[in-house]
């Protein structure tokens, strides 16, 4: 008789904790008196959100809060289910309400922010009424992905990315498992530092390299070897998530802060991570009108130019215009006046009414508008002393002139300041 096969047990699984107190990093919601803690104490088990980046336990949590308040646990994955997977929960959590030793249901959804309204409106009423314990999992900012609705009915629990302390202990548990190998101190860093926070993808790494040490029978896992067991960079970017958008954010206030060096770190993170180079030329350009404008004409040219390389060259040679144009950015002189100005503009036009254009700008490419007077008493600015028609008015008759454009004293703005300056002086009444 053949012996029974024990299925696999991916190690990150067998490694999770089976207890509240054995969770890493997130002490700020777990310890005496913090929320989930005292939550634990009232024995009311609260409908919530647990938002944070992968691999930080979100999924343990949920887990040991069924534990811990003893009530049926069904979980759902919001990339493989929908309406469907949804009714069947609550009927079970009716049956398990219904049955000799009632229970309460607490229905955990992975990825929450991949139900669309209508899917997430579904769990509303079963929250309200008390059937179900809703708790979801997401690493999309909540306000922008969870309705409303379902939002004010749950509390929301920030985990962390876990440090690198709080990595090394779960390293640790994993070096225990393979007593027979001992792990380099320069591979110990590199498996740290490229989890990026996150716990399973540190346990999957590490299982790997662990695995393939002891298949060539090495009792020694040098950097060397996990580098060649994982292949490519561990790092993996979070496209369109949080962290993108901070990551982004981070560029952009680098630039906009005069620190080269800061601002072409964060070029080379989102580069490293795999972000889209053309995206990160997009937001350059904006970067050129919004925090430069006029102070420096020179760098909307090179950011333009920056993402023409880059399509022509690609990764990575292209990359390099990319950092030119960064750190371009970075040193120039600075100024929000024609951002300011547009919002300003843009504000006001919203707000007014619709105005009719003077008669002296209107177009005249026919008789008939020119008999209806259109263009009629227009200087031609050409024609005119320095090409500048003093007193000449370019507002809606109605309208007295606005002051949205205000250079700064910095960069060329300077001498837009003192051109705008004389042609407001040579327009006034003398």
């Amino acid at each position: 008789m053949s012996k029974q096969r024990i299925p696999y047990q991916p190690l990150a699984e067998q490694l999770r904790p089976s207890r509240l107190s054995d969770v890493l990093g997130q002490d700020h919601l777990l310890a005496p008196g913090a929320p989930i803690a005292a939550a634990l104490a009232s024995g009311k088990p609260p409908s919530c959100i647990l938002w944070g980046p992968p691999g930080v336990g979100k999924t343990t949590i949920a887990r040991l809060l069924a534990d811990a308040f003893n009530t049926e646990f069904i979980a759902l994955s919001a990339v493989l289910g929908g309406v469907k997977d949804i009714r069947e929960a609550v009927e079970r959590a009716q049956v398990a309400r219904q049955g000799l030793l009632p229970r309460t249901t607490m229905l955990f959804v992975d990825e929450v922010h991949r139900f669309n309204k209508a899917q997430q409106d579904a769990f509303l009423p079963h929250v309200e009424s008390g059937l179900l314990i809703f708790v979801g999992a997401t690493t999309e900012n909540p306000s922008f992905e969870v309705n409303n609705a379902l939002l004010s009915r749950a509390q929301v629990f920030v985990l962390k990315a876990l440090d690198v302390d709080a990595l090394a202990r779960v390293l640790t548990r994993v070096e225990a498992l393979f007593p027979d190998i001992s792990l380099q101190q320069a591979a110990r860093e590199f498996l740290l530092h490229t989890a990026d926070g996150d716990a399973r993808k540190l346990i999957n790494a590490a299982e790997v390299a662990f695995n393939a040490a002891s298949a060539a029978h090495s009792d020694t896992l040098t950097l060397t070897a996990l580098q060649n067991s994982l292949g490519s960079s561990l790092r993996q970017f979070d496209q369109g998530g949080d962290h993108f958008y901070d990551s982004i954010s981070a560029l952009h206030k680098s630039v906009r802060g005069s620190d080269p060096d800061a601002a072409l770190y964060w070029l080379v993170r989102m580069l490293d991570g795999g972000a889209d180079a053309r995206y990160i030329a997009r937001r350059l350009i904006r970067m050129a009108s919004e925090d430069i404008g006029l102070a420096d004409p020179r760098a909307l040219e090179i950011c333009t130019h920056a993402a023409e390389s880059y399509e022509r060259l690609g990764t990575p040679e292209g990359e390099l215009a990319l950092a030119q144009a960064v750190i371009y950015l970075a040193i120039a002189a600075k100024s929000n006046s024609v951002y300011r100005a547009y919002k300003s503009a843009k504000a006001f036009v919203a707000a007014d009414r619709t105005r009719a254009v003077p008669l002296h700008l209107r177009n005249a490419p026919t008789a008939l508008m020119k008999t209806l007077q259109h263009g009629k008493e227009y200087r031609y600015d050409h024609d005119e002393a320095n090409a500048y028609a003093v007193g000449q008015r370019y507002w809606p008759d109605d309208l007295p002139a606005q002051d949205f454009y205000m250079p700064s004293d910095r960069g060329l703005e300077q001498k837009i300041a003192e051109k705008l300056a004389y042609l407001r002086t040579q327009s006034k009444p003398s």
